[in-house]
């Protein structure tokens, strides 16, 4: 694992502990797609696409921001057609902030939800069967 890789790292008596920004981004991505209304993660509009991702890829659209203790964090995902925007954003940044602080012990001092796509049709029936 490179350096540039490394978020956060601490040192123990026992040695050191290494978390890597990816480990942050798919925290972040599983913690928001636990959210009633986010029908996925976006992987960016390209050509005029937006595609959405599966749980295999849940730290596309994520970036992530990280000091020594405190962490910003972007993300980008495809919503529900008729759900209420601000609140299934609003509830994506507090549940991506408390899984984030409780599994890394980083300070999460922003996180930034960026809608790229609304889903309707199939997409949002099967999400609602499981």
């Amino acid at each position: 694992m490179e350096e540039k890789d490394v978020v956060k790292q601490e040192q123990t008596k026992l040695g050191s502990i290494k978390i890597a920004d990816e480990v942050v981004k798919i925290i972040a991505g599983l913690a928001a797609t636990e959210i009633d209304g986010v029908v996925g993660m976006s992987g960016g509009v390209v050509g005029g696409i937006t595609e959405i991702l599966g749980r295999k890829n849940l730290s596309k659209g994520i970036k992530v921001e990280v000091g020594e203790k405190e962490a910003a964090i972007d993300l980008s995902m495809i919503i529900n057609y008729g759900t209420r925007i601000p609140e299934v954003a609003a509830q994506v940044q507090e549940k991506v902030k408390q899984a984030v602080e409780k599994m890394t012990g980083l300070n999460v001092v922003e996180v930034n939800v960026n809608v790229q796509g609304v889903s309707f049709g199939h997409e949002g029936k099967e999400k609602e069967k499981e």
